[in-house]
């Protein structure tokens, strides 16, 4: 189902574990619910798609659009999310417990109450990003920008900080 065009198309509660859907057009998609642990969804467009409650889990999104998308409750752990543009995306209550989201795109993200830990984070853009009560502990945060970011409550013990853009817009010794 590589490159396969499923704009729009409802996959509620599907199971698609495994399932290569790299470079798949998703956008507008209905996945809430979904199971695509292990799934291959490099460079996938998901526009505005709705992944509520989706199981990815170890699932590869290298490179993939999720600008805008709903991943509320979404499990995402251990998934590879190197590169990927998440921009103003709602991952409110997700968890993204051991993701790597090096050089993603979580500008504007909705990540309240999400679950970061132990996530590595090298070079991501969180510039304005809602982390309100998110759990980012033991998180790589080495060079990422949280210019503007909402840290109120967020759980940053033994986070890694080198370098790092706070809110203030002073970088981290």
């Amino acid at each position: 189902m590589s490159q396969a065009n499923l704009l729009g198309t409802n996959l509620q509660e599907a199971n698609l574990q495994g399932a290569n859907l790299s470079q798949a057009l998703l956008g507008k998609a209905n996945l809430q619910g979904a199971k695509l642990q292990g799934a291959n969804l490099s460079l996938a467009d998901f526009l505005q798609a709705k992944l509520s409650k989706a199981n990815l889990s170890e699932a590869n999104l290298e490179g993939a659009y999720l600008s805008q998308a709903t991943l509320y409750q979404a499990n995402l752990q251990g998934a590879s999310l190197l590169q990927a543009n998440l921009r103003g995306a709602n991952l409110s209550k997700a968890n993204l417990q051991g993701a790597s989201l090096q050089g993603a795109n979580l500008s504007q993200a909705n990540l309240q109450g999400a679950n970061l830990s132990q996530a590595e984070l090298f070079q991501a853009s969180l510039s304005e990003a809602n982390l309100l009560k998110a759990n980012l502990q033991g998180a790589s945060l080495t060079q990422a920008n949280l210019l503007g970011a909402n840290l109120l409550g967020a759980n940053l013990q033994g986070a890694i900080l080198l370098g790092t853009m706070m809110p203030d817009g002073k970088i981290h010794p």
